[in-house]
């Protein structure tokens, strides 16, 4: 183990919006350091999802963000031979990450044409509570709710 934790890492806010969620956003969306072709996916999405909803792209991001974010997850845990799913709780920048994470995967696995209308299509779909993303946040929360009987081996 560590003796110091490493220091957070800060990353500025975009330049559109001025928040820090959109870069951390970029960030993970990004391929191969293209962080210009990136934003220019991103705030492109927000565009059609506006275009789509009639509504402001930004809130309508944010609130799919919030429906895919996990509140519990499982982690393997080794008890005497056995291993066990234990439920725990999911820290608030890991909660964040790992919604981020889901929703960038699941958009680029959609059979749209282009990423910008996958992308599109999925912070729409997440936004109602549907979608891959959604459906992956509700199966992690039954895996944690079938394994509460184990509960008790948390770190």
């Amino acid at each position: 183990m560590r003796k110091a934790k490493p220091p957070k890492r800060y990353v500025l806010p975009d330049p559109k919006f001025k928040e820090v969620l959109v870069t951390k956003f970029v960030n993970n969306l990004m391929y191969e350091g293209k962080k210009s072709l990136a934003y220019s996916i991103f705030y492109d999405a927000l565009e059609v999802v506006a275009k789509r909803t009639n509504d402001n792209g930004l809130e309508i991001w944010k609130k799919a963000l919030n429906n895919v974010m996990p509140s519990v997850e499982v982690k393997s845990r080794r008890v005497g031979g056995a291993t066990f799913q234990v439920p725990t709780e999911v820290r608030a920048d890991r909660k964040v990450s790992v919604g981020m994470k889901w929703l960038i995967r699941y958009a680029r696995s959609r059979g749209e044409k282009t990423m910008v209308d996958r992308l599109a299509a999925e912070i729409i779909a997440a936004s109602k509570g549907e979608g891959a993303a959604v459906k992956k946040k509700d199966d992690t929360h039954r895996m944690a709710e079938a394994n509460k009987a184990f509960s008790h081996f948390r770190f």
